[in-house]
């Protein structure tokens, strides 16, 4: 019995092993070439060959060396079919008239791709497009998986089956903007309760609105469908996604975009996103907004270039008017990201730019004025200093020479009263000397009367003794 676990548990651990190999084992590249050099002489078979074609149509490579090493890195970068231009300008594939570009050949349809020059990017596109142009809700779970794609354009409709006649011009209509516009279509009557649809009629969702806009005319024909679609296809918000990242940036209203950066995985980012959401929602109907949408997180690499040339700070959101073709910018003031703008707020700075009150190349020369504006302050001044320093030195000479006056007057004054005093001093020296003169002359009268008495009583005495 013991034996029998052992070799059970040998058993085991080996079906872990060999399970473990088979889960670890990595696709290896299987010696079949995907990547085709198209020419006039093997453009037929190729594209026959493949029931998806994807097309790199460039410019002639040319005999350089490093143009050469170029096209072999896009060549492995991409891993797509190519084709090239002849020396005349004139492509192999006569419908390809844009060098540089991608396009992707499927039945009867061409596309062309507006995205990142990625391969991953390109793959998950290439998932679309081979996907059915229109997609069938039949459920509740299906429903709630359409209730929850809000980043792209959609278009829903409730027909009766699939063999309606409607339902055909509905499926013809989505050939044409499939993949970039999602199609959905439902034969469930509950389902259509849900969507508040009626037989034959289409809803028309713009991204991250929760109300459709019913597409009116119905039935409708294919040609309707699309040019109601054509109309529409410039959402009030929408995002900039990788594989439409070209496609948004031409499709420029008069020149300029009305870019929002905000990373929806901050906390800031998903504030600030809400409320340019609640602003979009209430100016739906204004066919002059369309405001961009730009999570930095999708476009890592594109950071540093994007702070460098808006020198503005992508870790807190921004949202800013841009000219495409010089990259000029203005944005709006988000007091060091402490605040977020409130609904109005932002409403009222949007109505400005759409009044072109608020515009990039407005901004620039502002700055011109402003500087002018300064130099003519400078100089203002610099009169007015002048002008100071002339009355201060005026008024500095009024006051020295009211100076010399007061000290010259001030002398005089002193000079007199000096004289005045000598000439008191001297009228009383005189009388001291006077009164001191009669003294002496009494003095000496007194004298000579004292001195003749004593003479005469002298006499008198030696009379006395002569007796």
């Amino acid at each position: 019995m013991k034996w029998n676990l052992v070799f059970l548990g040998l058993l085991l651990t080996f079906g872990q092993l060999s399970w473990g190999q088979k889960g670890m084992d990595i696709p290896e590249y299987d010696g079949k070439d995907r990547v085709h050099d198209l020419n006039a002489k093997n453009y037929k078979s190729v594209m026959k060959k493949y029931d998806v074609m994807v097309v790199y149509y460039h410019e002639h490579v040319g005999s350089s060396k490093v143009s050469q090493k170029q096209f072999q890195i896009e060549e492995l970068a991409l891993e797509v079919g190519f084709t090239q231009k002849s020396a005349k300008g004139e492509g192999v594939v006569g419908s390809l008239d844009e060098a540089d570009s991608i396009y992707i050949f499927i039945e009867d349809e061409v596309i062309e791709y507006d995205g990142e020059l990625a391969a991953d990017t390109l793959v998950e596109f290439l998932f679309d497009v081979i996907e059915d142009p229109v997609e069938i809700i039949d459920n509740v779970r299906e429903l709630k998986g359409f209730h929850n794609i809000e980043e792209d354009i959609k278009l829903v409709g409730f027909f009766k089956s699939q063999k309606s006649e409607h339902y055909h011009e509905y499926e013809d209509a989505a050939e044409e903007f499939h993949p970039h516009i999602k199609f959905f279509a439902t034969f469930s009557p509950k389902v259509a309760k849900s969507l508040d649809l009626k037989l034959n009629e289409v809803d028309f969702y713009e991204p991250f609105m929760d109300e459709p806009v019913v597409i009116p005319g119905k039935p409708y024909s294919e040609k309707e469908l699309v040019e109601f679609i054509e109309d529409n296809d410039r959402p009030t918000l929408r995002k900039m996604q990788p594989h439409n990242m070209y496609e948004i940036w031409e499709d420029a209203l008069d020149g300029e975009h009305i870019i929002a950066f905000a990373e929806e995985g901050d906390p800031d980012g998903f504030e600030f996103l809400e409320i340019v959401k609640e602003v979009a929602e209430d100016n739906t109907d204004n066919p002059n907004l369309s405001i961009v949408w730009i999570d930095p997180d999708d476009f890592p690499l594109l950071v540093p270039y994007w702070e460098k040339t808006f020198d503005i700070d992508l870790s807190s959101p921004q949202i800013g008017v841009v000219e495409v073709d010089d990259a000029e910018s203005i944005w709006f003031d988000m007091d060091d990201g402490d605040d977020m703008p409130t609904v109005d707020e932002l409403e009222d700075w949007l109505e400005d730019v759409l009044e072109n009150k608020i515009d990039p190349d407005d901004d620039e020369l502002d700055d011109d004025d402003d500087d002018d504006d300064d130099d003519d302050d400078d100089d203002d001044d610099d009169d007015d200093d002048d002008d100071d320093d002339d009355d201060d030195d005026d008024d500095d000479d009024d006051d020295d020479d009211d100076d010399d006056d007061d000290d010259e007057d001030e002398d005089d004054d002193d000079d007199d009263d000096d004289d005045d005093d000598d000439d008191d001093d001297d009228d009383d020296d005189d009388d001291d000397d006077d009164d001191d003169d009669d003294d002496d002359d009494d003095d000496d009268d007194d004298d000579d009367d004292d001195d003749d008495d004593d003479d005469d009583d002298d006499d008198d005495d030696d009379d006395d003794d002569d007796d």
